[in-house]
C-alpha cells in the first residue's frame, strides 16, 4: 500500500470511529517504514499503537462517538465516569502552572520509554487552592489530553463509619485503576486526608489515612490518581511525599481575570465594556465565578439584543455573584 493510500486509510477509519482498522493500518505503516530500514520510526509507530490498545479496554463503542463503560457493582456506588471534552488550551493558567501539566502529559504518553529504563512517570498528583481555582477542571483537561475517562470518587459513598467497609472499599477503587486505565479524581481530598491528630474520631480518621497511603504507594497502574483540595493547610504532611507532584493553585489575577471573560464571551460583542471598570469590581473572583458571571450576562445580552454584552450586564451580574456569597 503507498503511503498516500495508508493516509486515505488511516484518516476513514478514524472518522469512522473504526479503532480496530485503525491500528491494522497504523502497523502496515509501521510494517512498510520498517521494510524502508526506518527501524526507529517503525519502533516508535508500535509503541504508540500498543499504548493505544492498553487504554482502549476501559471504553466501548457504539456508532461513531466514544461511550464510557460505566461501573458496576460495589463500583457503581463509588465512581461516576465521564467522557470530558476540555482541552488544557481552554483553562486559563499561569505558564509555570501549565508547563509542569505539560511535563506530566509529556511523561505519561511516553510512559512505556520512561519504565524501560527503570523510571516512572508523574501520575500521582495533589492539586491545592480556592474554590473555583480549576482543579477540578484541569483533571478534566488531563483526561480530555489523554483521551482516558474521568472517574470522579464518590465521596458519601467512600467514607462510611465503619474503618474496615471504607478500606475495603478504597481496595476495590484501587483494584479498579489496576484493570480500567483513566483519571481518577479524590475531589474534596480533606475529608479523607485530614491531618492524624484531627478530631474526635482520630483512631478513625488515622485507619483509613493509612489505608490510602498504603494503596497509594503500592499502586503502579497507568492512569493518573488527582487528589484535590480547597484546603490543603489540613492535609497529613505524609502525604505531600506520596504524590509526584504538588501543584497549587491561586485565584486569578487581572491579566487571567480578563483573559477567562473574553474567552467565555467570544461569541458575543464586546467592544463597549470598560474592562478597567468590570476587572475592579472582579477582583478577588474565582475562574468559576466569572466564568458564572459572564453566563449570566451572556443569557442577558441574547434575551435583551441578541448579541451585546455591557459594561452594565456584566457589573449587574458581579453584584449578584457577590451578593449571593454573602
Amino acid at each position: 500500500m503507498s503511503q498516500a493510500r495508508q493516509l486515505l486509510a488511516l484518516l476513514k477509519s478514524h472518522f469512522d470511529g473504526d479503532e480496530r482498522q485503525f491500528c491494522a493500518v497504523a502497523m502496515q505503516t509501521a510494517a512498510h517504514e520498517a521494510r524502508l530500514g526506518h527501524a526507529k520510526l517503525a519502533e516508535d509507530l508500535r509503541q504508540l499503537i500498543d499504548e493505544a490498545k492498553s487504554r482502549s479496554a476501559a471504553f466501548e463503542r457504539r456508532g461513531s462517538p466514544v461511550v464510557v463503560l460505566q461501573p458496576k457493582g460495589d463500583l457503581a456506588n463509588l465512581l461516576f465516569v465521564c467522557d470530558p471534552d476540555v482541552p488544557l488550551s481552554d483553562l486559563v493558567l499561569p505558564g509555570t502552572l501549565e508547563d509542569r501539566l505539560r511535563r506530566v502529559l509529556k511523561e505519561h504518553r511516553q510512559q512505556k520509554r520512561l519504565r524501560e529504563h527503570g523510571l516512572r512517570p508523574r501520575r500521582k498528583l495533589l492539586f491545592g487552592g480556592p474554590p473555583g481555582s480549576g482543579k477540578t477542571m484541569t483533571a478534566s483537561a488531563l483526561a480530555t489530553e489523554l483521551h482516558l475517562p474521568l472517574f470522579t470518587i464518590l465521596m458519601e459513598g467512600l467514607i462510611t463509619k465503619f474503618m474496615g467497609e471504607t478500606a475495603a472499599k478504597l481496595k476495590l477503587i484501587f483494584d479498579a485503576m489496576a484493570s480500567t486505565p483513566g483519571v481518577y479524581l479524590f475531589d474534596e481530598f480533606d475529608a479523607i486526608g485530614a491531618k492524624r491528630t484531627f478530631g474526635n474520631d482520630v483512631g478513625e480518621i488515622r485507619r483509613v489515612l493509612n489505608s490510602y497511603l498504603q494503596f497509594l504507594e503500592k499502586d503502579d497502574s497507568l492512569g493518573l490518581i488527582v487528589a484535590a483540595t480547597n484546603h490543603p493547610e489540613l492535609l497529613d504532611r505524609a502525604l505531600f511525599r506520596r504524590f509526584d507532584d504538588v501543584i497549587e493553585y491561586e485565584m486569578p489575577d487581572r491579566s487571567a481575570a480578563i483573559k477567562i471573560m473574553k474567552g467565555r464571551l467570544l461569541n458575543f460583542s464586546t467592544a463597549s465594556i470598560d474592562w478597567e471598570s468590570v476587572l475592579d469590581a472582579a477582583a478577588g473572583m474565582s475562574q468559576a465565578e466569572l466564568a458564572r458571571t459572564c453566563d449570566e450576562a451572556a443569557k442577558q445580552a441574547i434575551l435583551e439584543n441578541g448579541q451585546e454584552v455591557t459594561t452594565n450586564m456584566l457589573m449587574a451580574s458581579l453584584a449578584e455573584r457577590k451578593a449571593a456569597q454573602r
